[in-house]
């Protein structure tokens, strides 16, 4: 047996289709390289279809809690969210949202399923106009996946690569030519030719189709030079994205140009400083992070990252050789940037500005840095000063900087106590406010309890006071949507699903309980999510989670994430000897309920029956009845 598993529970990576560590089994990063990546693959790649592939970048760039939470009341719960169902008139709150694995479930009703699912059943729409509704609100266009002729996305991003990769090299040769941009960037600036060359900085010439006609030249249209948002419309028709600026790459993990920052050159009224590459198939603000394929083997090898607001912060920390460094689109920090640093580091050290909205940054971080599991901490750096100014006047100054790094949340209070009057009730009850806040999303109770002590020191106030304020203030009310459709659920078929599922999550997550699915048939079964599972489970009953086996699985990922949570909630704290007599229960009352639908309609037809038929009809009751008698 594996030292990663318990005595008596498989440590079936099942939780880790979302990358979560379940109770009592191994976790996705304590498995085998070669195990985490085949699960990784099995849920983000099990969908190749292009609607499929639609799907998954509308839900990977919402958040689960904040659709659901647009229909009812959630509250969190260690590190799921709770509220009470839409589907049943319960009083007591069973319907369990999960964020880490993406997926919600209803215990009062067994109903149970994806953002996507959910807002099907309370929207009252079908699957096409439930996506067209969440990509509206996660701004996917849903045309960059249709098929067909016009639509492969695959060879638009190709194409698109091969653009971006031309026009930067343009843009290079144009740098060399241009006075006024080698100035800025090698003296006022004091860039080396090095790292010039290592970040691919360039210049968009300002006579307004430069880069247009050049690349037409090279065989591309208007239309793919839209597309990669190096073209754009205007009032005389179509011109070039960046005319007269210092350009800016913006490089993917592999280091592959996606789009670009324009910095202006020239003092012009009213035109914006820096100018970024619109959201296209390859470039999304949300998800990258600039100075990443540079920086990789830096994180790797200091053990941590830090995130600058912007990318010439960036440029002047690499000259330096200080080579851990990164930028997002300023302070708009978004979970896909964590997930995606997370990879190489746990240890974030954010570099903003301590102004108001730094503050409100850095709030927003927080939650958000709990979520997906990284530590997150802030770097003071001197008033008046950012970090490309302090690299070129001291890199020792800038690396200091860097390790005298402070907890978030720590530094969150402490900015925040400096700006109020602590000694007055107001000033209490500010602080308090945004301070309670942020302690209310961290998920760990014991943080929660330490940062409660903080508080009542900081302010004078009892501790039970403050937990009586952090249960009872909840976030401020929001204006819940009406949920349109009308549901309604039969208790009967209610209870069915909620005993299939129970089993189905029993014997799929311990062995040890498995033999009790032998009697059960498919017919037993209300969907083909259960079908499929119960096929699976019987045809390897061995099964302990190798992921060749899982490839099985591929298309009901979602529904094995909802039988992990079931267990997670329902059964984790049992003993083997419980869980056996669970699932005898639970196989015992699903084959009664199996046989008492199938016998309503034997005795209706009784009545009406000549003797042969009933007969017949008897013959069928009996073999009824022996499945009882097998239990």
């Amino acid at each position: 047996m594996s030292p990663l598993q318990p005595q008596h529970t498989l440590a079936v990576p099942f939780a880790s289709f979302a990358c979560q560590r379940t109770y009592g089994y191994a976790s996705a990063q304590e498995l085998t390289n070669g195990t985490h990546q085949s699960i990784l693959h099995l849920t983000e790649r099990r969908h190749k279809v292009a609607s499929m592939d639609a799907v998954e970048e509308v839900k990977s760039r919402l958040a689960i809690e904040d659709v659901l939470g647009e229909y009812m009341t959630l509250k969190r719960s260690g590190r799921n969210y709770k509220g009470l169902s839409p589907f049943t008139a319960e009083k007591s709150a069973s319907f369990m949202v999960s964020p880490e694995k993406q997926i919600w479930h209803d215990f009062s009703s067994g109903k149970g399923g994806d953002m996507i699912s959910f807002v099907m059943e309370v929207e009252g729409l079908d699957f096409k106009a439930t996506l067209e509704l969440l990509a509206r609100k996660a701004g996917v266009d849903l045309s960059q996946y249709q098929t067909g002729r016009n639509a492969d996305t695959s060879k638009l991003k190709e194409r698109l690569y091969e653009a971006h990769e031309l026009a930067t090299k343009f843009y290079q040769t144009q740098f060399t030519r241009n006075q006024g941009a080698l100035r800025y960037v090698l003296e006022k600036r004091a860039f080396s030719k090095k790292v010039v060359l290592a970040f691919r900085l360039g210049y968009s010439p300002n006579n307004g189709t430069a880069l247009m006609d050049f690349m037409k030249k090279k065989g591309f249209s208007e239309d793919e030079l839209q597309k990669a948002g190096l073209a754009t419309k205007r009032y005389r028709g179509l011109g070039d994205m960046f005319r007269g600026r210092l350009q800016i790459p913006l490089m993917d993990a592999q280091g592959r140009v996606v789009g670009f920052t324009a910095r202006l050159l020239e003092d012009i009224p009213n035109a914006p400083k820096y100018l970024n590459t619109p959201q296209t198939v390859l470039y999304d603000k949300g998800r990258h992070v600039y100075g990443l394929h540079l920086a990789k083997e830096g994180i790797r090898k200091n053990g941590y990252v830090v995130v600058a607001e912007g990318n010439l912060d960036v440029i002047a920390s690499h000259q330096a050789d200080i080579t851990q460094v990164v930028a997002t689109a300023g302070t708009a920090l978004t979970e896909m940037h964590l997930k995606a640093l997370n990879r190489f580091t746990g240890d974030i050290r954010l570099a903003f500005d301590q102004d108001r909205a730094g503050l409100a940054a850095t709030e927003r971080a927080i939650p958000i840095a709990s979520k997906v599991g990284v530590t997150l901490s802030m770097i003071t750096i001197p008033e008046g000063k950012d970090p490309d100014e302090l690299v070129k006047k001291d890199p020792d100054a800038w690396r200091k900087v860097i390790e005298n790094h402070q907890y978030a949340v720590d530094w969150l209070i402490e900015r925040i106590g400096g700006q109020l009057d602590l000694e007055s009730a107001v000033g209490k009850r500010q602080f308090s406010d945004v301070v309670l806040r942020v302690v209310r999303q961290l998920p760990d109770q014991v943080e929660q309890d330490h940062y409660l002590g903080v508080l009542a020191k900081h302010i004078g106030a009892s501790k039970q006071a403050l937990e009586r304020k952090l249960q009872g203030g909840e976030e401020p009310r929001t204006r819940l949507k009406a949920i349109k459709a009308d549901i309604k659920m039969d208790k009967q078929a209610i209870d069915q699903l909620k005993t299939q599922n129970q089993l189905l999550c029993l014997t799929l997550m311990q062995p040890a309980v498995r033999h009790y699915l032998k009697p059960i048939t498919y017919d037993m079964l209300s969907d083909e999510s259960a079908h499929q599972l119960l096929r699976f489970l019987q045809d390897n009953p061995q099964f302990a989670g190798d992921p060749k086996e899982s490839e099985a699985l591929r298309d009901i990922a979602d529904y094995v994430k909802i039988l992990s949570l079931q267990f997670d909630e329902l059964y984790r704290q049992h003993e083997l000897l419980e869980l056996r007599n669970e699932a005898a229960r639970l196989q015992e009352k699903l084959i009664k309920q199996y046989v008492h639908d199938k016998k309503q309609p034997l005795i209706e037809a009784m009545r009406t029956a000549n003797e042969s038929e009933s007969q017949k009809l008897l013959e069928q009751a009996k073999e009824l009845d022996n499945l009882l008698k097998k239990l």
